[in-house]
């Protein structure tokens, strides 16, 4: 699963034809074309390895988000002014920790972190359903009063990303269609998935080129990673998601979560970064 492996470590009734596009809630901070990212180093070491920009943490379990204070958010500013790149989302990891299904410090956490990204020019934020918070059981199946909880926070809190120009974007071991379920119960612009290739392919073996057509015009990112291995390593695993993803026509970033078997995290993110970009051109 990682996020650093936790940080370190559509219904098949319903054909691709079914499933209408989602509007994004800010075409401004969508990209025109595919862009780069990681979530594994900061914007200098980004910059440093040719990406485009980077996704970051809102912080840990706290009343206040860390995301959500002055002093954090001038820090960004000063960094991406510095840079000239930006952040291209925002994750919300402590929710694999303590769930937003059952967490009643969820719902705030969900405006601080939109507010926050607000601020930043950040049009993604990643809500994360793994460990505690995993959406599924472990015979695989749903969890459905879960899912409940989650359908109703969701749907409060999506007014208030679109009026930011943010999208909750979903991140979870679901397939194709038990997410499409999930996000059209929430019925809203601002509710979308962030697909994880690795999560969904390697750890849980479910055909990604065909949830990836599924989605279509529902993924608002995606995260790459290949566990301990470079990209490139197995580029028949890659290519037929990148042939996918250009079936869909998908604009957009592509974030790395990527280990760095070098030791080098700037050095490997720019190996990564440099075959995805000849993969996707």
């Amino acid at each position: 699963m990682n996020r650093r492996s936790f940080l370190i470590q559509g219904t098949a009734a319903m054909g691709a034809g079914a499933i209408l596009p989602h509007l994004r809630a800010a075409e401004t901070k969508v990209p025109s074309s595919i862009r780069f990212g990681t979530c594994t180093v900061g914007l200098k070491q980004a910059l440093e390895a040719g990406l485009d920009g980077v996704q970051v943490e809102v912080g840990n379990a706290a009343d206040r988000l860390d995301i959500s204070k002055e002093d954090v958010i001038h820090r960004y500013k000063d960094q991406i002014k510095e840079t000239k790149l930006p952040i291209c989302g925002l994750i919300m990891g402590l929710l694999n920790s303590y769930p937003l299904a059952s967490d009643p410090r969820g719902p705030v956490w969900l405006e601080q972190a939109i507010d926050g990204a607000l601020q930043l020019d950040v049009g993604v934020i990643l809500v994360a359903f793994f460990g505690k918070g995993d959406l599924l059981s472990g015979d695989g199946n749903v969890k459905k009063d879960e899912i409940d909880e989650v359908v109703r926070r969701l749907k409060r809190a999506a007014p208030r990303a679109k009026d930011a120009g943010v999208i909750l974007s979903i991140e979870s071991f679901l397939s194709g269609e038990q997410i499409a379920r999930v996000v059209d119960r929430v019925g809203h612009e601002s509710v979308q998935v962030f697909y994880d290739v690795y999560n969904t392919g390697t750890t849980k073996g479910h055909n990604v080129p065909a949830d990836i057509k599924l989605l279509q015009g529902r993924i608002s990112q995606f995260h790459f990673k290949n566990g301990p291995k470079y990209l490139d390593e197995e580029p028949h695993k890659f290519e037929p998601m990148a042939a996918a993803i250009k079936d869909i026509n998908y604009k957009g970033w592509v974030v790395l979560e990527t280990s760095n078997p070098s030791g080098n995290p700037v050095s490997d993110a720019r190996r990564n970064g440099d075959y995805l970009r000849k993969l996707l051109a």
